[in-house]
C-alpha cells in the first residue's frame, strides 16, 4: 500500500480541526490577506463526518471573541438565540440543595445558551464564504516532515484498509496537504498533537497537562418544566468530597435542556464510573423533576483541559503551531473556553499572516497570545482547580479567598500533577455499588451510545492500541480491578472470561466516542489513541 503515491495539495496555511479554534483561525487569516490585499490558501481538514459532528460542550457561550471577529454577527444570522436570563449555584447532599452565592466568573449576564456544534456549522460558513477549503470526513493521522526537520503539513489516512492490515477493494490512499504553516487545533489531547509535543519537547517548561471528562446529554421536556435561559450549577452528592466533579443543566430554546456531569480525571478510587455518576445525579429531588415526562434525544462525552496558565506548553514549532483545546486554554471557574479557544486561533493568525507576508517572520504565536485578554484571563484564576486537592470545602473557600481578596493576583501559583499517577491500587478503596438505571431519567451506556449515533467502518484497524498487551491483565486488572471498564463512557471496554482464570480485555472499538479518556487516565499510559477512517465517531446533533 505504501507504494501507491499520495495526492499532493498545497496551500499558505492548512488547519487541523474544525473546532472553535481553527474556524476561527481560518477566518481570521481569511480576513488579514482581504485587508492587505493579497491572497492566501487555506485549508482545513476535519475527522467528523461534517463540521460540527464531533463538537460537544455545555454550552453557555461568551461572545466576547466572536465579536471581535464577526462584529456583524447577528445580523448574518448566528446561532446564538437563547441569553442566559438566570444563575443558580447549588451545593447538594444526598436529598437536600442548598443554594449558594454564583461565583463571580460564573456571571452570565450577556452570554448565550447554544449548541457548539451548531455555532461551527454556522462558523464554517462564514469561513467557506472567504474561501477557506473544508473538507469533513478526512482525518489527519501524520505529521510531515521537511528534511530540516520542519513541519510541512499532514496526510490524511488511507480509506480503506481491512482488520487485517491489508488493503480491501475499496482502498484509497490519503492525500498529503502541504502547507508553509500547519496550525493544530485539534481539541483535546489531540492525537497528533501528543506526537508534536514530544518530537519539540512543547511541554519542557510547563506544568502537566490535568483533564476531566465532561458527558452530556440533551433532553425535550414539557414546556411546564421549561425554563429558557436558566444555567444551573452544581457541586456536591453524588460525588465525594474528595473529586473535582459538578453538572451544569442549561435551558435553550424549543423546550430543550443539555443537562451533563464533570469529573477531574485526578479520582483515586479505581471503582469510580463518571457514567453511573452523571445517571444518579439526574435522580436527585432537585434535579429529577426537570426531566420528568421528557425524552432524551441525544449523549456524548469528552474529555478537557483543566490545567489552565499553568499548563500552556509551548505553542510555537518549526512550521506551525497549536491553538484552542489541544493547547489548553479553557477557564475551569468560568465553566468556559470557547471563546479563549477562538481568541487563540485569531492571535495566532496574526502572528502567522505576519510570518508568511514577511512584516516579521519571528513573530512567536505564544507572545500573540500571551499579548491578549485571554492571558490575563487565565492567569486571574490558575489557582482555583488546583486548590481543590483540598477537598470540595477547602477549594470553595480558597476559591473564595482568591476571587475577592487577593483577586486572582497571588503571589503563589499552585501547581498540577499527572492524572494517570493518582489512582490507588483496587485493594485499598472501597467498591461504589451504583443504582440499577430506572429507563426513565438513569439509562444504560449501551442504550446511550445508540443516541450518540456512533459509527465506525467494522473492518477497519483498531484505532484504539495497547503499547503493551499484556498490562492489560498483570498492571490494569491485577492492581486497579481494570478501570477502563468504568472510566469509558462508551462501553468500549470489558474484561472477558474472568470466570475462567483466564481473563482478557476485548476492546470494542466501535462503540467509542472519542472522549480520550482512555489515553489520559490508563495508569501506565498503556492505551494510545489515534484516529480511525475519517468520518467514523459520534455525529452528535444539536450538542
Amino acid at each position: 500500500m505504501a507504494d501507491v503515491e499520495r495526492e499532493q495539495m498545497e496551500y499558505d496555511v492548512v488547519i487541523v480541526g474544525a473546532g472553535p479554534s481553527g474556524l476561527a483561525a481560518a477566518i481570521r487569516l481569511k480576513q488579514l490577506a482581504a485587508d492587505a490585499g493579497t491572497e492566501l490558501g487555506v485549508c482545513i481538514v476535519e475527522k467528523g463526518s461534517e463540521v460540527g459532528a464531533h463538537i460537544l460542550s455545555g454550552a453557555v457561550f461568551e461572545p466576547r471573541a466572536l465579536n471581535e471577529l464577526i462584529p456583524d454577527w447577528q445580523e448574518r444570522g448566528a446561532p446564538l438565540n437563547t441569553p442566559a436570563a438566570e444563575d443558580r449555584f447549588l451545593f447538594l447532599t444526598e436529598k437536600s440543595s442548598f443554594r449558594l452565592p454564583t461565583p463571580p466568573q460564573m456571571h452570565n449576564h450577556g452570554n448565550y445558551i447554544i449548541s457548539l456544534g451548531n455555532l461551527c456549522r454556522w462558523l464554517a460558513q462564514q469561513a467557506e464564504e472567504l474561501g477557506v477549503e473544508i473538507y469533513p470526513g478526512f482525518a489527519a493521522a501524520e505529521v510531515l516532515y521537511a528534511d530540516d526537520g520542519r513541519v510541512r503539513g499532514v496526510a490524511t489516512g488511507d480509506m480503506g484498509i481491512g482488520k487485517n492490515g491489508e488493503a480491501t477493494d475499496h482502498y484509497t490512499r490519503g492525500v498529503e496537504l502541504l502547507a508553509r504553516e500547519t496550525l493544530f487545533a485539534e481539541g483535546c489531547r489531540g492525537s497528533l498533537t501528543k506526537t508534536l509535543v514530544e518530537r519539540f519537547g512543547l511541554r519542557a517548561h510547563c506544568d502537566p497537562q490535568t483533564y476531566a471528562i465532561g458527558i452530556k446529554e440533551l433532553w425535550e421536556v414539557p414546556e411546564a418544566q421549561h425554563q429558557p435561559g436558566l444555567v444551573v450549577h452544581t457541586v456536591g452528592w453524588p460525588v465525594k468530597h474528595n473529586v473535582y466533579g459538578g453538572s451544569f443543566l442549561y435551558h435553550l430554546e424549543n423546550r430543550q435542556i443539555s443537562v451533563g456531569y464533570v469529573i477531574g480525571l485526578d479520582y483515586q478510587n479505581p471503582f469510580l464510573n463518571p457514567f453511573e455518576e452523571f445517571q444518579r445525579f439526574k435522580t436527585h429531588p432537585a434535579i429529577r423533576p426537570f426531566f420528568e415526562g421528557g425524552r432524551r434525544i441525544a449523549y456524548g462525552a469528552r474529555a478537557l483541559n483543566e490545567g489552565g496558565f499553568q499548563a500552556v506548553p509551548e505553542l510555537d514549532f518549526p512550521g506551525g503551531g497549536l491553538i484552542g483545546d489541544t493547547a489548553g486554554f479553557l477557564n475551569v471557574p468560568k465553566i468556559k473556553g470557547s471563546h479563549t479557544a477562538m481568541k487563540s486561533g485569531m492571535a495566532a493568525a496574526g502572528a502567522v499572516f505576519a510570518r508568511l507576508n514577511g512584516s516579521n517572520s519571528g513573530v512567536r504565536i505564544r507572545d500573540a497570545v500571551r499579548q491578549s485578554w485571554v492571558w490575563d484571563e487565565l492567569y486571574r484564576v490558575r489557582n482555583i482547580r488546583p486548590s481543590f486537592r483540598f477537598g470540595l470545602l477547602g477549594g470553595l473557600a480558597y476559591s473564595a479567598f482568591d476571587t475577592y481578596v487577593l483577586r486572582g493576583q497571588a503571589p503563589w501559583t499552585m501547581h498540577h500533577h499527572h492524572d494517570y499517577t493518582q489512582l490507588v491500587p483496587a485493594s485499598q478503596m472501597p467498591r461504589i455499588e451504583y443504582p440499577r438505571p430506572d429507563g426513565k431519567v438513569s439509562f444504560d451506556r449501551l442504550s446511550s451510545v445508540f443516541i450518540s449515533n456512533t459509527n465506525h467502518e467494522e473492518d477497519q484497524p483498531a484505532h484504539l492500541k495497547l503499547r503493551d498487551p499484556a498490562k492489560a491483565i498483570a498492571v490494569n486488572y491485577e492492581i486497579y480491578d481494570s478501570p477502563e471498564q468504568r472510566y469509558c463512557p462508551a462501553g468500549v471496554y470489558e474484561i472477558v472470561d474472568a470466570d475462567t482464570g483466564t481473563p482478557r480485555l476485548q476492546i470494542n472499538a466501535q462503540n467509542c466516542v472519542h472522549c480520550k479518556t482512555c489515553d489520559i487516565k490508563d495508569p501506565t499510559q498503556n492505551i494510545d489513541w489515534v484516529v480511525p477512517e475519517g468520518g467514523g465517531g459520534p455525529n452528535y446533533p444539536n450538542m
